[in-house]
């Protein structure tokens, strides 16, 4: 995997990703790069944006212009995913009865995914947002399997209270119309695409 990548762009600088998701810390290592990690602090409930396009842009950049402050001379990524459904954002759970909440509105419904991303070259302050949609499509669920899953904890940690891979709540979901792995948390087409804007083409 490595060898593809190096084949393809060289990024000069070290590569952030400034994450706490372990989902989004694999979903960057299948692409082959080379990175860190970093944990940044910011309140995201705090934003001025309107729309879930630009709050989701709005929250990945000012992750990006916090990690620069403390990594000045790296190629930074960050990353904001908020579930939206019918105008409202259903954030992570407060508590199991919460999920149950989110995961009752989420049933039999079509909701949306938005995932804003920034990549910052934080030595010359060089940076770009852009966010993706997917729209995702659940089945109808019973009482039963919903507390069945929120007794896993896994819901706990999850914006909508319900993660697509390597989860129970894969059976959730019946359709997804996008990007699979925005879903997860971590859009890597865009991604790349936007990476290959801050490296060097090696020459054929």
């Amino acid at each position: 995997m490595n060898s593809i990548i190096n084949r393809i762009i060289k990024i000069e600088l070290p590569l952030v990703l400034a994450s706490a998701s372990p989902r989004r810390r694999h979903l960057l290592s299948l692409l082959g790069f080379e990175f860190q990690t970093a944990v940044v602090e910011i309140d995201e409930n705090n934003f001025s944006a309107a729309t879930p396009g630009e709050i989701v842009c709005e929250l990945a950049e000012r992750k990006a212009t916090e990690a620069a402050k403390f990594y000045t001379n790296n190629i930074i990524i960050t990353a904001d995913t908020l579930v939206f459904l019918d105008g409202h954002i259903l954030t992570k759970p407060l508590n199991q009865q919460d999920a149950y909440r989110i995961l009752k509105l989420l049933s039999g419904q079509t909701h949306q995914v938005f995932t804003g991303i920034a990549v910052m070259n934080s030595k010359i302050q060089k940076k770009q947002i852009e966010f993706v949609k997917t729209d995702v499509t659940f089945r109808s669920l019973d009482d039963a399997e919903i507390w069945a899953y929120i007794e896993t904890g896994s819901p706990m940690d999850k914006a909508g209270a319900y993660g697509i891979q390597d989860d129970f709540g894969a059976v959730f979901v019946e359709r997804i119309d996008g990007d699979y792995y925005n879903v997860v948390g971590l859009p890597l087409c865009k991604l790349y695409s936007m990476l290959k804007q801050f490296v060097d083409i090696p020459n054929a």
